[in-house]
């Protein structure tokens, strides 16, 4: 799901320490640099949120 980023988000996003990426998901292989289902991760990699207009949020993420 892409998602555009405002100044609310990115306020929310710090007030409940929203996380989002391949790292915080219990999918992702860091030693593989891969998800486990397969999925493409690049587009999931970068978590700040003030350097970015846009976000895509993954629909298999499952915290860790």
């Amino acid at each position: 799901m892409i998602h555009r980023v405002d100044e609310r988000l990115r306020q929310e996003a710090r007030r409940f320490r929203l996380v989002f990426t391949c790292g915080d998901c219990a999918q992702y292989d860091p030693e593989g640099d891969r998800c486990s289902l397969g999925y493409p991760h690049v587009m999931h990699q970068e978590p700040d949120l003030d350097a970015r207009d846009e976000v895509v949020f993954c629909k298999a993420f499952e915290l860790r």
